[in-house]
């Protein structure tokens, strides 16, 4: 330890030193209440790159795995080899989930698929409501994926790495671009469960910030209850007096930054202003009584029920409100068993809900800047497993995307006749991350962060691509 470095301050010096100090921020902090984080939420690429055709991101994540063949890829020769072998050319030497060493038996679609749209693309006929707005979608059906179990396929997708404790994409976005809200975070989530019952955990790994500075990480926001836990203030505290904490507690992170010089310490101040300022925004946020009937109906929810449908709404909300990335979870995609049933209720919980949401962002002329992405962390088996559902599968699987500059009405890519492996115009991961960025004004190639004496990027050093096949 340097002998001659400033000592810490004892509490008496620092009240003595600062009294008037606490006072003059806590009047810029009644007065300018983004002003002592506007350092904190201010983006790294300070000129982008790239031209920015998106300025937002909703993704749509249906966690658990929702099966391509009865939801975006119609495979008929599947249908015709239902019951039978499936051929070995197909799985020789290829990694399964749960049906290593087990027959193999071709698994027919459980629902027809039906024509939609100028282009007459032919999705499962569970969702007329999708079906509705296809000529706005982009729809990938060569998608592919490294992991094959849920969650190291979920942090794949969401962080470019099955290892945990790097940075989620909502936190590489932020970081680059900042936010624009002044009273929410930049990186918001939203969870939703649904009737199925299969409520596999989603960790806060999944949002995480990594090794990029904390206030990037994802903040959850409950869909019933209260949002935020510890949210509203205790009985016989006032807003005045909270405000008077927040600014002593934010002159006494700055002095000790001063001096041990530590940046998390900028990141405590924010996260305190953005706390504070959360109590009032967030009540009006998720208060949806000032929605008209019509548009409830659209979305086909009913306010604070907690649903997909519901969430859907906040997004928009959200977005309206400068919010950077919105990610929305929805469980119980994972139909090891009864996947006929299983994809048809998944259906009626979010068909409605995404029509909605790009109708709604449309109407509102936000569509065109706001880029929607609706994937899982993988696909499912064209062979059977347990004689009615599917297994996981990572080497075909379907997503769509719309707006945010993406060619909507097409089709990208092709899986084989039976729907086991992409074949055509093969997408991966990193492509979907390295477009979202190239979609947002950034160049993914030069976007990254020394870590470990090593140049991190949420695409990965594979050789990710952009899609530009899907571009506008």
């Amino acid at each position: 330890m340097n002998r001659h470095a400033d000592p810490a301050l004892t509490r008496r010096a620092f009240l003595g030193k600062s009294s008037q100090s606490l006072g003059a921020v806590a009047l810029a902090s009644l007065m300018d209440p983004a002003g002592l984080r506007a350092e904190a939420e201010r983006g790294v690429l300070r000129t982008l790159p790239l031209p920015q055709k998106a300025s937002r991101v909703i993704w749509l994540t249906m966690a658990g795995g929702p099966s391509h063949l009865e939801t975006f890829d119609p495979k008929p020769g599947l249908a015709a080899m239902h019951g039978k072998p499936m051929p070995e050319s197909f799985t020789r030497g290829q990694q399964l989930a749960q049906l290593q060493g087990q027959p193999l038996k071709c698994f027919a679609p459980q629902h027809p698929f039906q024509a939609f749209g100028k282009e007459r693309t032919e999705i499962c006929a569970l969702f007329p409501h999708i079906g509705s707005v296809i000529d706005d979608i982009c729809l990938i059906r060569s998608m592919t994926t490294e992991a094959i179990n849920h969650d190291p396929a979920h942090m794949f997708m969401n962080t470019g790495s099955q290892i945990a404790g790097r940075p989620s994409m909502g936190a590489w976005v932020t970081y680059g671009l900042g936010s624009v809200a002044q009273d929410l975070p930049g990186f918001v989530v939203l969870t939703s469960l649904g009737q199925g019952g299969q409520n596999q955990p989603i960790a806060a790994r999944q949002w995480s910030s990594g090794f990029l500075p904390s206030r990037h990480q994802g903040v959850q926001l409950r869909a019933k209850g209260d949002p935020v836990l510890y949210l509203n203030n205790p009985p016989g505290v006032s807003s005045s007096q909270q405000a008077d904490d927040v600014a002593a507690i934010s002159a006494l992170n700055h002095q000790h930054e001063r001096v041990v010089h530590d940046p998390e310490i900028a990141t405590r101040v924010a996260q305190y202003e953005m706390a504070f300022q959360m109590q009032a925004s967030v009540p009006k946020l998720m208060d949806l009584s000032g929605e008209s009937r019509s548009m409830l109906e659209l979305y086909g929810c009913q306010p604070g029920d907690g649903s997909f449908a519901s969430n859907c709404l906040l997004a928009r909300r959200l977005a309206e409100r400068g919010v950077r990335f919105i990610q929305l979870y929805h469980k119980d995609w994972d139909h090891h068993g009864g996947v006929k049933q299983g994809v048809a209720l998944k259906a009626r919980e979010i068909d409605r809900a995404c029509m909605a949401l790009l109708t709604d962002l449309k109407q509102r002329g936000m569509l065109d800047d706001t880029l929607v992405v609706w994937a899982g962390e993988f696909g499912r088996t064209p062979m059977s497993q347990g004689g009615d559902g599917r297994d996981h599968h990572n080497k075909a699987m379907s997503v769509w995307l719309a707006g945010g500059g993406v060619r909507g009405g097409i089709v990208h890519g092709a899986s084989d006749e039976l729907g086991y492996a992409a074949v055509e115009n093969i997408c991966t991961v990193h492509d979907l991350h390295a477009t979202m960025l190239h979609q947002l004004g950034i160049e993914h190639e030069a976007f990254s962060v020394k870590f470990q004496g090593l140049d991190a990027r949420l695409t990965g050093v594979e050789g990710a691509k952009v899609i530009k096949g899907i571009l506008a």
